[in-house]
């Protein structure tokens, strides 16, 4: 969750751009362009698509920043930038955006001693890694990113109920994925 701080230092930085200030647009670039990198990655699947979404991330930031209403809501309208470009290359791609992928086995994803192995990153990220594109996202903005379900239903277009079912069943889908130790290959169902 972003402190006052932050607010106040991202309200004035977007200010400052819509302003004309050359030097506030590379001061958000570096304050967000690991975090956006992060949450593209997570979303494009390789290493070389999300940099090229965060390129075209950037420039459809700032061409339309000047658009800006609240400047308060920089952090969200970058993330709802980044994520639309994903969308974009993703649907470009014919990749599926299947919310019931997962879904068929729920809570039997734990252990036989009712916990899950989320203790190994590697483990974890190879796990969101085979998750649905849509409870990846969820998944990555709620746990990596701290966002609250408010914002992260502002930030993609989605009633809160809908992030809480991403959520859901993306953590029932990374349970039954790191239970069966399918740490080498994809998940089949």
């Amino acid at each position: 969750m972003p402190t006052d701080r932050e607010i106040l230092e991202c309200e004035l930085l977007a200010v400052r751009c819509q302003r004309g200030d050359r030097a506030a647009f590379g001061e958000i670039v570096a304050m967000f362009e690991k975090r956006l990198f992060y949450y593209l990655r997570r979303i494009c699947g390789s290493e070389a698509d999300s940099w090229d979404a965060l390129q075209e991330t950037w420039l459809n930031v700032f061409r339309s920043i000047p658009k800006l209403r609240d400047q308060r809501a920089l952090p969200a309208f970058l993330y709802r930038t980044a994520r639309n470009v994903a969308i974009t290359r993703l649907r470009a791609r014919d990749v599926l955006f299947d919310e019931s992928h997962g879904q068929q086995n729920g809570d039997a994803a734990w252990t036989d001693d009712g916990t899950a192995d989320f203790e190994n990153a590697e483990h974890v990220h190879h796990a969101l890694d085979q998750l649905p594109v849509l409870q990846r996202e969820a998944l990555t903005l709620f746990f990596l990113h701290d966002l609250s379900l408010e914002q992260m239903a502002e930030m993609l277009g989605v009633a809160v109920g809908t992030v809480k079912s991403r959520l859901h069943y993306g953590k029932a889908a990374m349970r039954k994925i790191v239970s069966k130790g399918d740490h080498d290959g994809r998940a089949t169902d």
